[in-house]
């Protein structure tokens, strides 16, 4: 599981950090993180797949929202009887509470 989280999380923070920095133009002196690469690379990609270079940036957001989606939905299927464990033992406890405190309600309005 850790491995996948990595696999996963390398990726998505690597592209995350270059598009920011590189939009902003954030460049520390390397050519790749300049505002000049940024279109570039949007300018080669939307080349490729005939569309138009603007719209990129927005398809690889949603699609790793989907793809974090995915993860995580597995990482809630391998963990799912100690998610369910917590619940339960959230629930349990809540309820205890609430029958502490109708029963002090109760007993602080008893003459």
């Amino acid at each position: 599981m850790k491995w996948l989280l990595i696999l996963w999380g390398g990726p998505v923070l690597f592209l995350t950090s270059w598009y920011t920095l590189s939009y902003n133009d954030i460049s520390f002196g390397i050519f790749m993180l300049s505002r000049e690469a940024n279109d570039l690379v949007f300018q080669m990609y939307g080349n490729v797949l005939g569309i138009d270079p603007k719209t990129i940036p927005l398809l690889v957001a949603r699609a790793m929202i989907f793809d974090s989606f995915i993860v995580f939905g597995l990482i809630a299927l391998r963990k799912r009887k100690a998610i369910l464990a917590w619940y339960r033992r959230r629930n349990d406890q809540s309820s205890v509470d609430a029958t502490a405190r109708a029963s002090d309600v109760s007993l602080s309005s008893a003459p």
